[in-house]
């Protein structure tokens, strides 16, 4: 048995490779960001050679930087940026098109249209999603539209489409394996979560012909083999990366839940066997698929999470590197009565407003960089708590404990505003990267190097505890400006 697992963690702006031994230690990171690309206000795409190129250059330098020999490897868990849209010639191997990134709002109106035809009840409870220009289903109507000879490629059997996992599968096997799993095809707004299977009336709906997509499997599992300097490496573990963070946060029972601060922030709570339909604005998702049964997870998604400390360091100068915002969050005691909203692409749940544009209210002469950039960080934190209200109500219970994770976990000063602003306990992880060892965690059960769920449970560990020290009165009146700002951002675009 292999004494390593490899994680491909490809995200939205970096694509990255992590190595785990067996006991759970990261021996080894390679990351590289690759390119952003706005073509118009609203559409984000990326090139999907270069998602591969750089997620292939990243798996070779962590196995040559660790020195590991390939044939020590176990297995590969590929997680991946979720509803990023890919769409290639079955006989090139190449993208027809830039691959359209989750966050791209092009097909709103494809949407509207759904919406007026009468399907978005139909859409809601079948594929448990809210109908949005997030998901992958609108995404590859457009590209069959818009890009020349591509419908008729379709109806000839010659094109595939895939999320970022498939695609990846893919590259990796040589075109030997096309699959998704599960969590990832429950992302595309065209598959039934019920059934588990692709749903005959949306994708007539949308005009998208079923040969086209992947069959749909398990997330833990041998889907076939890659080749590292001459050895047969399975990969064996397939997640969309908040499922896999929520895996990787060992949230094996129903109502454990974690948020991950990433480019959005993520929060997710898994309600076992049943799916929840939810009455406040979240979506019904997958967790996870193993042992042929699925269980089944509450999202709530805020689209701009740490993008928005990226946008403060990139576009407005702000400072020069991202940790630097908990720095200059603290030199304010407070937010000024500045408020942020980050709706650069909409808002996502629970307002799902397609429309909505970022606004910054509550200026005034004596506002400073700082104010700003504390309001930025506190706008993280004020998404996450929205999500926190409307999954309790929707499970008719409290959240007692928040897990958090990802690249914006770090910051001390987030965390801690965070716990004050929901009144709970925050804990984070010895091991931050959890996505990337969500999948690795599915790769190990496949493979053998883990019996079961209980054995990696074991293993887990908390690194820090943030305790709530706000007073409700105080929490109750940020959250209320906060609320104003949201209304005043609503609609703008529209």
């Amino acid at each position: 048995m292999g004494k390593y697992l490899l994680s491909l963690d490809q995200g939205t702006t970096s694509s990255r490779a992590i190595l785990f031994d067996v006991e759970q230690n990261i021996i080894g990171v390679s990351q590289k960001e690759f390119s952003q690309i706005y073509p118009q206000e609203g559409w984000v795409e990326h090139d999907a050679m270069e998602i591969w190129s750089s997620q292939y250059a990243v798996m070779m330098e962590v196995i040559a930087q660790t020195g590991v020999d390939p044939a020590e490897i176990a297995g590969i868990g590929i997680t991946n940026q979720r509803e990023t849209t890919v769409v290639w010639d079955a006989e090139t191997g190449r993208p027809i098109c830039n691959a359209l990134v989750w966050q791209c709002r092009r097909t709103a109106g494809i949407v509207d249209s759904l919406i007026a035809d009468g399907l978005g009840p139909y859409i809601q409870k079948t594929t448990g999603l809210v109908p949005d220009a997030y998901f992958s289903a609108t995404k590859i109507k457009w590209i069959l539209d818009h890009v020349e000879g591509a419908r008729e490629k379709a109806s000839q059997g010659r094109l595939r489409f895939g999320t970022v996992d498939t695609w990846l599968l893919w590259k990796l096997t040589g075109g030997g394996a096309y699959a998704t799993d599960v969590t990832n095809a429950s992302r595309t707004m065209l598959f039934d979560i019920h059934n588990l299977c692709w749903d005959r009336m949306l994708l007539q709906a949308l005009d998208i012909p079923a040969a086209m997509l992947p069959p749909v499997r398990s997330s833990s599992e041998i889907y076939g083999y890659t080749e590292i300097q001459g050895v047969r490496v399975p990969i064996a573990g397939m997640a969309g990366d908040q499922q896999a963070a929520l895996f990787g946060q060992t949230c094996f029972e129903p109502g454990d839940a974690k948020n991950t601060y990433g480019t959005g922030c993520f929060l997710l709570m898994n309600t076992g066997g049943r799916p929840v339909a939810s009455q406040n604005g979240l979506i019904s998702t997958i967790a996870i698929g193993r042992n042929g049964k699925v269980q089944y997870a509450l999202e709530g998604s805020a689209f701009v999470g740490g993008a928005v400390i990226q946008w403060l360091r990139d576009e407005m100068r702000f400072f020069t590197e991202s940790r630097d915002a908990e720095y200059y969050a603290q030199k304010v005691g407070d937010n000024g009565g500045v408020y942020f909203v980050p709706a650069f692409t909409g808002l996502g749940a629970p307002y799902w407003d397609m429309y909505a544009r970022g606004a910054m209210v509550g200026l005034t002469r004596g506002t400073k960089r700082e104010h700003i950039i504390r309001a930025a960080q506190e706008s993280i934190a004020y998404q996450v708590a929205d999500l926190v209200r409307a999954m309790e109500a929707d499970m008719g219970a409290t959240i007692t404990q928040l897990k958090a994770d990802g690249g914006a976990s770090r910051d001390q000063f987030l965390m801690q505003f965070q716990a004050d602003i929901v009144g709970r306990e925050v804990h984070r992880p010895a091991i931050r990267e959890t996505t990337a060892l969500g999948a690795a965690y599915l790769a190990g059960l496949a493979t053998g190097v883990w019996a079961d769920t209980e054995e990696i449970k074991s293993l887990w560990k908390c690194e820090s505890t943030f305790r709530p020290q706000m007073d409700p009165g105080g929490r109750e009146r940020l959250l209320d400006g906060w609320h104003r700002a949201v209304e005043r951002s609503r609609g703008w675009a529209r």
